[in-house]
């Protein structure tokens, strides 16, 4: 996420009544992950929140889609970024999976464009970070967080697909771990981990942390055994390395593996959801627990009790919609694998921050950020901001 410079199998056997509970909802977590939910739910055609959620997709269509099926990263820019179109991607991707099939044309058509920001000159591939709308221009250093939330948004799209366009998806997705894999972004350097990008010159958490949940999800799919490998040493290297005194995840390794300890919240979330796939998809209950230990230690260090949202770093008293509201998905994912609804409480006034100070009630677009208290409030539209409330409000919809 170039353009923004801050930052075996175990199975258990149900013992004892807690430990049964969760091994109940890690298979419902499972199921919610992995099947496509044909049918509309009843809560989501009468939820406040799928009803914004369904008019930021309108401002998206109105502002930011490009004749090209590209989004601009701003309105009326003409450079598109590779994580912004496969946020979009993302989040039409939840709608299509909760009953509706109007949004299945947006997530496809900009599929197809994404083939402009490929690599197609290396035997690896891997996506470039920008392009113009056009899709010319595509070149520079390659983002491991980008190719993996990729990805991780093709497999969501995966889902959310069937017949030979699910196939391209998933063999897409499997394009990008193989340039994970052999691109040379893992090395020895700090005792492992992924490079944040081609320059190789820090190791982030959420860099890593996405590709964690990329194998993990491959493995679920496909089985093969390589993927699984590739995941247990992402777990192990982020654990040993990156995870804090503070229950927390750090930011990054300098290229020196000096530490630099700040905590983000989207690192966290992006951390919560690895875990719940690795209890998942290794049947490793554990794993549930330490989820619920990030988010108590988010609630701790991240969380404002004054104005009920999460701030952006551990250092720095700013709301930024979609590095703040990335723990309104992870705390959704949580509670659906624990049943502790104090999560979805949690998701729940976050996103309502956003309504409450980030929103144009005239266009239903999302501002950028502000500071803690609401003020200071940026002028800008970013595109990535849109997508990430479409899909956090389209997954709250289900349950409030």
């Amino acid at each position: 996420m170039d353009n923004v410079n801050l930052k075996g199998e175990v199975r258990v056997k149900a013992k004892s009544t807690e430990t049964a509970r969760r091994l109940i909802g890690m298979v419902s977590f499972f199921i919610t992950l992995t099947l496509i939910i044909v049918t509309p739910s009843a809560c989501f055609a009468t939820s406040a929140y799928w009803t914004k959620a369904e008019q930021t997709h309108d401002f998206v269509v109105g502002n930011l889609l490009t004749s090209y099926n590209s989004y601009s990263i701003t309105p009326g820019s003409s450079t598109t970024y590779t994580w912004y179109n496969v946020s979009q991607m993302d989040a039409d991707a939840n709608m299509i999976q909760q009953g509706d099939t109007r949004y299945a044309s947006y997530m496809n058509n900009t599929y197809s464009f994404m083939s402009h920001l490929w690599d197609t000159g290396s035997k690896n591939g891997g996506y470039y970070a920008a392009a113009n709308i056009s899709g010319s221009g595509a070149g520079g250093a390659q983002y491991v967080d980008d190719n993996s939330l990729t990805g991780v948004a093709y497999l969501d799209a995966y889902q959310a697909s069937s017949g030979s366009q699910q196939a391209a998806y998933l063999a897409s997705a499997e394009a990008i771990a193989n340039w994970l894999m052999n691109s040379g972004q893992w090395d020895t350097t700090c005792g492992g981990g992924f490079w944040w990008s081609t320059a190789k010159t820090v190791k982030p958490t959420q860099s890593n942390g996405l590709a964690m949940q990329l194998f993990l999800r491959l493995y679920g799919i496909t089985g093969k055994s390589y993927y699984s490998q590739w995941a247990t040493s992402i777990k192990s290297w982020l654990e040993t390395k990156m995870h804090g005194s503070n229950g927390l995840y750090i930011w990054q390794l300098s290229n020196t593996c000096a530490a630099q300890t700040t905590n983000f919240t989207y690192d966290n979330a992006i951390m919560i959801e690895a875990d719940l796939l690795w209890a998942s998809t290794m049947s490793d209950a554990s794993y549930i627990t330490k989820a619920e230990n990030i988010a108590t230690s988010m609630n701790s260090v991240l969380w404002s009790t004054t104005y009920k949202v999460y701030q952006f770093t551990s250092n720095d008293a700013v709301v930024n919609v979609t590095w703040c509201v990335w723990a309104s998905e992870a705390l959704v994912r949580l509670y659906q694998a624990d049943g502790d609804s104090t999560w979805l409480t949690y998701a729940q006034e976050n996103i309502d921050y956003m309504n409450n100070h980030l929103r144009d009630n005239s266009n239903y677009g999302y501002y950028d950020q502000c500071k803690l208290d609401g003020s200071n409030r940026s002028s800008t539209f970013e595109e990535v901001d849109q997508a990430w409330m479409e899909r956090t409000q389209g997954l709250l919809s289900q349950y409030r």
